[in-house]
């Protein structure tokens, strides 16, 4: 019996914790055009979830905090600015993508260039150090 559920768009989520998350969708949706679906915030300010959609994708994300569930994750500047993983974006144009991650300010990680196997992309970190890559490369149309 298939655990996939038959309706779904979607069947892998990326969640994903800031410390600002108000920002971090600010940042999202602007620079890299993820559209905010649903937003519940904390009494502190804080977000306590949220779900960015991107075509039929989407991430979850909310503020970083000491809960049972926050314990098992460590955010970038914890650990040396490392990730211990990272999502990938497929775009009609990695140039234009590019030019906005420039304009917000964002620290490109591997420069724009056409790839062997197809495709164009480059990969950035978003304001607090998550690794972003982003490219024409669309692995369902081959």
């Amino acid at each position: 019996m298939s655990s996939i559920p038959k309706q779904t768009l979607c069947g892998v989520i990326p969640c994903l914790r800031y410390r600002d998350a108000t920002a971090a969708i600010e940042w999202l949706s602007n620079t890299l055009g993820f559209e905010v679906q649903f937003v519940v915030p904390e009494a502190d300010g804080g977000v306590a979830h949220a779900q960015l959609r991107f075509g039929n994708s989407m991430v979850m994300l909310g503020s970083a905090i000491d809960s049972d569930y926050g314990r098992l994750l460590k955010q970038p500047h914890e650990i040396g600015g490392f990730v211990t993983q990272s999502a990938y974006l497929v775009v009609n144009d990695a140039d234009v993508v590019y030019g906005r991650v420039l304009e917000a300010g964002g620290k490109i990680l591997l420069d724009i260039k056409d790839e062997d196997y197809g495709g164009r992309g480059f990969t950035c970190s978003d304001p607090e150090g998550h690794v972003w890559s982003i490219g024409t490369y669309d692995p369902y149309a081959s």
